[in-house]
């Protein structure tokens, strides 16, 4: 035989052995493949439980109770606790503005119990929470992982507009959760969601960040929420959202749900907002907001072609409040506005939140076009009015010894309840037994007067509450719908 045909003859063989080499090469790279895909999930499940861990210590839960009274006319006066939907919703106009002024009748009273979440921002005790958790409560408890309870915890201040709170317990050396910068977030992050949903305290849950900057969901005045479907339900309220660097990067605030538990859609406000309007509420108690005096809306394409535009963007002028400050700087209805102090204006909704992180007295540059040509505008911002007197005991301030509370009657406010801005100033909490409650006047009635002297705003009202003061006791014009009444209430 030849050394051809001994060389052919053997091919068979190693064709044979070559197969199985490939096939085993196979086998083996495929096992290691999935060995790596099971290290790395061990790898991001351990990640997980870290960050969790680490985070844990900080987060509170926070217990709440507050007493409700059954008034004459048959309306609970229930506020619905960790209820962020619950504030002069149609069920409120129901509730309020369904008769005349009631007699005066002794209120039947129980106690309404409920729990939310926070978590610790400071070693000195500063926790970060939601609005609708503690902004309209008698009592609250904080209790820690150690197991630490706290039942003297004050209410710092309050920012429905936001739903922001902040709440302080006494103390030192607490543990406390870092926060996180939210404007660097990305859609698909991973993020873990920290609470006690149905009291069951500790509770860890994981998800990715579905969206950031959604608007228009109808929890808050000022919305910019960061979506996530890691699942939030009740009691979830004021707990932290964590990247997995183990920073806050948002407070859990609302889901949406057409069973009242978890679908998927959860909401958290970003830890940059809420940071600012904190750091206001630690030094003053209340939320000091930039006010131009616009009202826009989103370039659409439609829009775009015109308006003369190229592309969709920005936000056109629909409407300028007359001896405000965008007024006043020359702005008008149909201008475009393209861009402030350099960065693109996105939406409407987007100018808006800005505006309002934007201290009052300081000057913005709007660049944009009217009539198809460039536009340049700087605009001094005012204060915007409508920020809520802020929580605290009835007793401690003149005009909140009657026990009630009151805001300003926004535009907003007005067009929803059906006045006047401007008219009065809306009731927003009445102490259960205290003098106001004792007179009739309920959540959602609007003062007109104080001692005869017309209130048009919270200031004014101060004002007059204090020089009432003197007197012990202080004559109130309420109206009620299209009823008005008078109504003496002494001091405490």
């Amino acid at each position: 035989m030849s050394r051809r045909n001994r060389v052919v003859g053997s091919f068979p063989g190693s064709a044979a052995f070559l197969g199985a080499l490939f096939v085993s090469m196979l086998v083996t790279a495929g096992s290691a493949l999935s060995q790596a895909r099971a290290e790395a999930a061990k790898e991001l499940s351990k990640a997980f439980s870290t960050t969790a861990k680490a985070a844990m210590p900080a987060v509170v839960s926070i217990k709440v109770e507050k007493s409700v009274q059954v008034n004459p006319m048959g309306s609970d006066g229930s506020f619905g606790l960790n209820d962020p939907f619950g504030q002069f919703d149609d069920d409120f106009l129901r509730r309020f503005f369904g008769g005349r002024m009631p007699q005066r009748q002794g209120p039947q009273k129980y106690v309404e119990r409920g729990q939310g979440s926070g978590f610790i921002i400071s070693e000195d005790g500063y926790i970060l929470t939601n609005n609708h958790v503690v902004g309209d409560v008698d009592k609250m408890t904080v209790e820690l992982k150690d197991g630490r309870k706290f039942t003297n915890a004050k209410l710092i201040g309050t920012d429905p507009e936001s739903e922001v709170a902040l709440i302080k317990i006494e103390g030192n050396n607490f543990p406390v959760l870092p926060m996180g910068d939210s404007d660097k977030i990305e859609i698909g992050d991973w993020v873990i969601a920290i609470g006690n949903p149905f009291g069951l305290s500790e509770t860890v849950t994981v998800g990715v960040i579905s969206a950031v900057g959604r608007s228009n969901v109808h929890i808050a005045a000022y919305e910019d929420f960061i979506q996530t479907d890691a699942a939030i339900n009740p009691g979830n309220s004021g707990g932290p959202l964590i990247n997995l660097d183990g920073k806050a990067i948002g407070i859990n605030t609302a889901i949406v749900s057409q069973s009242g538990g978890y679908m998927g859609i959860g909401f958290a406000i970003p830890i940059n907002m809420a940071r600012t309007i904190a750091d206001q509420l630690k030094s003053s108690g209340k939320v000091s907001r930039g006010y131009v005096g616009v009202y826009g809306q989103d370039v659409t394409s439609d829009m775009a072609e015109l308006l003369g535009l190229k592309d969709p963007g920005g936000v056109v002028v629909a409407q300028v409040e007359k001896g405000s400050p965008a007024d006043k700087a020359g702005l008008k209805s149909h201008d475009v506005i393209l861009e402030m102090n350099g960065k693109k204006v996105q939406s409407y909704g987007a100018f808006r939140n800005e505006i309002a992180t934007i201290r009052p007295g300081s000057n913005i540059r709007l660049n944009g076009l009217r009539d198809g040509k460039p536009l340049e505008l700087t605009i001094t911002l005012g204060e915007r009015a409508g920020t809520v007197a802020q929580a605290q005991k009835p007793a401690e301030e003149p005009e909140q010894s009657v026990g009630l509370q009151v805001q300003d009657l926004t535009k907003e406010l007005a067009d929803q309840l059906g006045y006047q801005p401007g008219e009065g100033v809306v009731v927003t909490a009445v102490q259960p037994g205290g003098p106001a409650a004792e007179q009739g006047i309920q959540r959602g009635d609007l003062i007109l007067s104080v001692n005869n002297r017309n209130v048009t705003n919270v200031k004014e009202f101060g004002d007059a509450m204090k020089q009432a003061r003197k007197g012990g006791k202080v004559l109130f014009l309420i109206k009620r719908e299209d009823a008005s009444q008078f109504v003496v209430v002494p001091f405490e």
